[in-house]
Formats: C-alpha cells, structure tokens, sequence
C-alpha cells in the first residue's frame, strides 16, 4: 500500500510538471530565460517574479507568434503578432487584447488584400480608422465595438460615395451619397437606407 501510495504521489508530481513545462535556458524567474510549454509553445525573453514581462518572443505551436513588450503573463504594449495564416497586427497591446492603435493585415481568406490601420479596443476596431478593401473599396471613420459607428466616409472603387453617420455598420442619419454618374442624394438613413431626402 505504501509503494503505491508513493508511486501515485511520483506520477502526479511527473504529470503536473510536463503540464507545466520547463525552463531550458537562462533565468526564468527574474531575469533573460528560454521556457518551453508541454503544449508545445516556447517563450524567450525577460522575466519579472516568475511572470513574462518586458521584451520578449512567443511563439505558439500552432504556427502563430508574438514578438514585443509583456506585462503579467500577458501581451502588454507594443508588439506584432503574426499569425499562422500570414495575417498580422503591429500595433498596441493591453492585458492581452489588441488595444490602442495598430495595423492589421489579412493575408489570406476571404479578407486576402484587406487591411485596417486605426484605432482597438478589448480586440475590436474602436475609434478612428481606415478600413481598405482588397477591391479598393475604402472607409474612414469612426468605428465602435468592430462596426462602422459614427461619423464616416466609405469611397467605392466604382466612384461611388457615402459621406455621413453610421450605426451598428450601417448608413444611419444625415448623410450624402454621391452615384456614379455624379447624381447627390442627400438625406436621413435607417439601417443603410434611405427614409427620407433632404
């Protein structure tokens, strides 16, 4: 009973450390070290009471990767996460979120060719932004938890043009819209409509 007691207490302390991983190289605690993850991820950089935190690399097992700043474990100021796809942010980071002003790229995917530059917060697009369109569509504006919201100006490849409010992602308010053929509507939008000419 005792030898299985022991063999128990052996393979909890095994499991729990190749769950944990390992420091491989240098300090770990506060300092410059490598960590590598029984997951398969790998941290090298600097440390602060056993937390990442100041410069370092991350990168991930599944292909993606974080070079720049750490607070507490987490992403915190500037940094470029790169992802596995090829899409890419450079930007601000806080508390592990995209946050402040970045640049995201999109690589691949249906959104292959777009990019935003402007404004995070907690992930989503916030505050002032252009947003360009592989096609050469383009907004410039406002935005709030990820939607057009506000005051903007979306320019059509085409020639075409909205300058006025946004709500939720859709023409909402007082606002101009100018045709291909140069004709000007000018009135109040609902839901990305219009409800009445000026």
């Amino acid at each position: 009973m005792k030898k299985l007691s022991l063999l128990y207490v052996f393979l909890v302390l095994l499991t729990i450390s190749a769950c944990s991983g390992q420091c491989i190289k240098g300090d770990c605690s506060n300092g410059y070290g490598t960590y590598t993850y029984a997951n398969g991820n790998k941290y090298v950089g600097e440390w602060k009471d056993d937390k990442l935190h100041g410069q370092g690399t991350y990168t991930y097992a599944n292909g993606d990767k974080y070079v720049g700043e750490f607070k507490d474990d987490k992403q915190h100021g500037q940094g470029t996460y790169t992802y596995a796809n090829g899409d890419k942010y450079v930007g601000e980071f806080k508390d592990g979120k995209r946050h402040g002003q970045g640049t995201y790229t999109f690589a691949s995917g249906e959104f292959a060719g777009n990019k935003y530059v402007g404004g995070w917060k907690d992930d989503k697009l916030h505050g002032q932004g252009t947003y360009t369109w592989a096609d050469g569509n383009e907004y410039v504006g406002e935005y709030k938890d990820g939607n057009e919201h506000g005051q903007g100006t979306h320019t059509w490849a085409d020639g075409r043009q909205y300058i006025g409010g946004y709500k939720d992602g859709k023409k909402h308010g007082q606002g101009t819209a100018t045709d291909t053929d140069g004709t000007v509507y000018k009135g109040i939008w609902e839901n990305g409509k219009i409800v009445e000419l000026n």
